[in-house]
């Protein structure tokens, strides 16, 4: 009886270590979850994970035109502030607001920046139509991380 009571002890011991070392291997599988960008404009915001990000490494050229997606989007008021905010991950490398691929703002290291609704419809800074795509570019040189959002003019 004895015997047979310390060869359950063993198996149950090796089961849980097996258990262990199962949840381990499938949590070292997981992505590590990316910094995140948000965008408030009056009582509504959205936030986002980056939409391309090397782990904090410089993206290749080729493949930042298909980080300008964005999945994510929020309706403005050309009359509201929109309001951009970076986690401190994000702006000690500098951040750019992008509006549809190019630069509307210069780098910046502070986690917070606002600006005019109305600059996101108006031509004369290159939209055109009631949509618009703005990203925030980490990275001064090179680009290390793309958060992409559409931006689709409220009343």
């Amino acid at each position: 009886m004895t015997m047979l009571h310390s060869v359950v002890r063993r198996r149950r011991a090796v089961a849980a270590a097996g258990a262990v070392s199962a949840g381990l291997l499938v949590l070292s599988a997981c992505d590590k979850p990316t910094p995140v960008s948000t965008i408030t404009v009056g009582r509504s915001s959205v936030n986002s994970e980056a939409t391309c990000y090397n782990d904090g490494d410089a993206i290749k050229t080729a493949e930042l035109a298909k980080c300008l997606k964005a999945d994510k989007s929020i309706t403005v008021d050309p009359d509201e502030t929109v309001r951009f905010g970076v986690d401190p991950d994000i702006a000690d490398k500098g951040w750019t607001i992008l509006m549809n691929g190019q630069p509307l703002t210069d780098s910046s290291k502070k986690t917070y920046r606002t600006i005019p609704g109305s600059v996101f419809f108006n031509a004369q800074y290159g939209a055109s139509g009631d949509t618009t795509f703005v990203s925030i570019k980490e990275g001064e040189k090179d680009v290390n991380g793309i958060w992409s959002f559409k931006l689709k003019k409220g009343d």
